[in-house]
């Protein structure tokens, strides 16, 4: 409780504060914008907090994720155009409400429905932090290493098209994470003589090149596309009475969001569906979804900001992130010199702790900024696109130089950015290679290490019952895909 209590305590300054409530309206503004998103709003955001504190800089990167999560909703709502892939579950009700002209009481549900979500992962993870901390008093660097090796495996379950191609990304991210000189040898590798590489490829420019520079490429293929769009006059919060009959909905699907979100690799998205459905299966009316149904909204959102709250535990507590927003926030506590995983428990409590304070003043905080600022939330879907992505062009070029004042860095940027495009285009998601990118120095450190301790002997790694945990489930995850096409092919053979 003490920890707790000093957590909260830090994020109660003045500055912080401004900066919480900075990134909630960001995140809104995000969301809201067709073609934006969270992950690209904190790779051009996380250059410019280098100077901050580290818990000013992350706390407000967790509130801009958490607003992004719930502004996505605001362009499914109003424009049937979901702004992130979780809100693809809350357009099915959202915008059929919007069309039957309730704008204001679709984005008032989804509101409430977001921030109890919120709220309820917090609460469950406060929680479950002393668990977590006495399990990471055991780890040392044999039990990293099966960890970090274990988070690799599970880029195959991360967003994509495919398994294989998670994992096509994810070696291709560790490999550039190899580039420099070997901390232990001393050994230059893969710089061809170039002067910058040897400290190896900084990765904040190949973040903004990945999730900003490619989908500026990508969406310029869309910039005159119509859309239909409409104006919410007023965000309008349901009734005690609407509460009532929606809140076994909503505690199931926060419940249920939570869970999902602490599973590695799973994230949003797949809660926000879940959500969705379990929501249409436990309902007395099932037929109404899709009609405009307030079931089908608070569902959905319930279960997808509960996530983005469940996301951060496997990625402060065990370095594993939940989605591809969750590896940003884990790229920014490398940068910040901190190591997530067991380690950040034991050794700044305080930091983990004041960074679910922000995401709990982030949960009230968009639902006070919708209420004062749902019609010129409207309003923002209506910019064109022709100047949007210019703006987004310039940030990508100051925040990649900015980083180190380094004009290498700025060609990094525009190459990550043309690979990451012609990826996009061939169902590569940039979340697994930067996963790759970011745990690829840990699997490296931790391997090396262990060696050293274990004289160079691989099978002693075994004495480590920890590490046998994850190497079974480091094999149990490999193998799930290729035993899903297994059973898929014996099935279609014997109908």
């Amino acid at each position: 409780m003490e920890d707790v209590i000093k957590g909260f305590g830090l994020i109660l300054e003045f500055k912080n504060i401004l900066l919480i409530f900075g990134g909630v309206l960001i995140g809104v503004l995000v969301g809201a914008l067709p073609g934006l998103s969270s992950p690209m709003a904190i790779a051009l955001l996380m250059p410019f907090t280098i100077s901050l504190d580290p818990v000013a800089s992350i706390s407000m990167m967790a509130a801009l994720y958490c607003a992004g999560t719930f502004g996505g909703s605001i362009t499914a709502i109003l424009i049937n155009a979901p702004g992130a892939p979780p809100a693809v579950a809350t357009a099915l009700d959202g915008y059929q409400m919007a069309k039957n002209g309730e704008p204001g009481r679709a984005l008032g549900l989804a509101a409430i429905s977001s921030v109890i979500g919120g709220i309820i992962a917090i609460i469950i993870f406060l929680m479950a932090t002393p668990v977590l901390a006495e399990i990471a008093l055991k780890f040392g660097p044999v039990e990293y290493f099966g960890l970090t090796l274990f988070a690799l495996s599970m880029l195959a379950a991360m967003s994509g098209k495919s398994s294989i191609r998670n994992l096509i990304a994810g070696v291709m991210g560790v490999l550039i994470s190899t580039i420099g000189v070997h901390l232990a040898t001393g050994v230059e590798r893969f710089d061809f003589g170039v002067d910058e590489l040897t400290e190896g490829i900084k990765f904040v420019p190949v973040l903004i090149g990945l999730f900003a520079m490619s989908e500026l490429l990508n969406q310029s293929r869309t910039l005159n596309a119509a859309v239909e769009r409409m104006n919410a006059k007023a965000l309008r919060l349901p009734t005690i009475a609407e509460l009532k009959a929606l809140k076994g909905t909503i505690l199931r699907s926060s419940g249920l969001g939570t869970f999902i979100g602490i599973l590695p690799a799973e994230g949003s998205t797949v809660a926000a569906m879940m959500g969705y459905n379990e929501a249409k299966r436990w309902s007395k009316t099932p037929e109404k979804f899709g009609t405009g149904h307030a079931e089908g909204i608070v569902g959905p959102e319930a279960a997808n900001n509960a996530a983005a709250g469940g996301a951060m535990v496997p990625t402060l507590a065990l370095g594993i992130p939940g989605s591809g927003t969750t590896a940003l926030i884990l790229a920014a506590l490398v940068m910040h010199g901190f190591r997530p995983g067991p380690y950040l428990i034991t050794e700044t409590p305080h930091l983990v702790h004041a960074i679910f304070g922000a995401m709990l003043f982030a949960n009230i905080g968009f639902l006070a900024i919708g209420l004062v600022g749902a019609r010129f939330f409207s309003y923002v879907t209506f910019v064109p696109k022709r100047f949007l992505w210019p703006s987004v062009f310039v940030f990508s070029l100051i925040g990649s130089y900015a980083y180190s004042s380094a004009f290498f860095d700025v060609w990094v940027m525009l190459i990550s950015g043309i690979i990451g495009y012609f990826a996009l285009r061939n169902g590569f998601s940039p979340a697994p290679f930067v996963m790759g990118l970011i745990l690829g120095k840990m699997v490296e450190e931790t391997f090396t290490q262990s060696m050293v301790i274990y004289e160079n002997n691989f099978m002693n790694f075994f004495d480590s019952g920890v590490f046998i945990f994850f190497f079974i489930l480091t094999f149990v995850s490999l193998s799930t895909p290729f035993w899903g096409q297994i059973r898929k092919k014996f099935s279609s053979t014997k109908s």
